[in-house]
């Protein structure tokens, strides 16, 4: 195995290209790869179609910088502080290409392509506005018993970018609690740079390999960010910002406020 340890600036500027597909690890607040997030605006990759379930400042952060141009998503909302207002407004003016789905559908979008498929069949997704707001899904019949069904077109990554708790230097990943869908996000993708709390001997995942939830084959890059998710949370190491989430929710009100805040937070060159 070969090491995988890159500084944050390195790993962006190797593996994120402009026109890239990015899936974005994490849900809500809960290990959003914020680090990440900041290091691709600095560094102004463009035309980027991101992919993610219930997405909030990160989605909102790298589409208000002018980095995205597709977004294919069930959610994007700041949740208790409001709207994600960077999204809402580049939506109504048409200004990115939305890809609408329900939390189901974009899981099953990366679980296809995880498996190599061009698509997977899910029940449910009838009677809601999805399928005709969506050209990622469409009706189809089981040819085995009839019964009506909903395709789902598969979403592969580029790359993908995640925040977990740890890894080894050879990027064997540990998530503590949920991983959500960030396992089948990596295996789907060309490429994932992961960011980490900490970094741990080799000896120690040898050790318990029934604890690590991402296998080194499916990364590309590892990261030692410890706080790599703020303001969001990385459960069992710290809670999310609330207050900076809330100050960012106010910045995003206006373009001008949004500059103000990545003058102030992302090109001052914190992490």
């Amino acid at each position: 195995m070969e090491e995988r340890l890159l500084s944050l600036q390195e790993a962006v500027s190797r593996y994120v290209h402009d026109g890239d597909v990015v899936a974005v690890g994490g849900v809500g607040r809960n290990r959003s790869p914020m680090a990440l997030v900041r290091e691709i605006v600095r560094q102004g990759k463009k035309d980027l179609h991101i992919v993610g379930r219930e997405k909030g400042m990160d989605f909102d952060m790298l589409i208000g910088a002018g980095c995205v141009r597709k977004v294919s998503f069930a959610l994007v909302s700041l949740e208790e502080f409001g709207l994600a207002m960077n999204f809402r407004r580049k939506a109504q003016a048409g200004d990115i290409e939305l890809d609408e789905h329900a939390c189901n559908s974009v899981i099953t979008s990366i679980r296809a392509a995880a498996m190599g498929l061009p698509f997977l069949p899910v029940k449910g997704m009838f009677g809601s506005d999805v399928f005709r707001v969506s050209k990622s899904l469409t009706e189809i019949t089981c040819p085995f018993t009839g019964e009506r069904l909903a395709a789902v077109r598969a979403i592969k990554p580029d790359v993908t970018i995640i925040h977990a708790h740890q890894a080894d230097k050879f990027g064997n990943v540990r998530i503590q609690g949920s991983p959500f869908e960030d396992a089948l996000k990596a295996r789907a993708a060309d490429r994932t740079i992961v960011t980490v709390e900490e970094i741990i001997e080799h000896e120690e995942i040898r050790a318990n390999p029934h604890l690590t939830t991402i296998p080194y084959i499916y990364v590309t890059a590892v990261v030692h960010v410890p706080q790599g998710a703020w303001p969001a949370s990385c459960d069992g190491y710290y809670e999310s910002d609330r207050e900076h989430v809330q100050e960012y929710a106010s910045s995003t009100k206006t373009p001008e406020g949004f500059q103000e805040y990545l003058e102030k937070y992302v090109y001052s060159g914190r992490s």
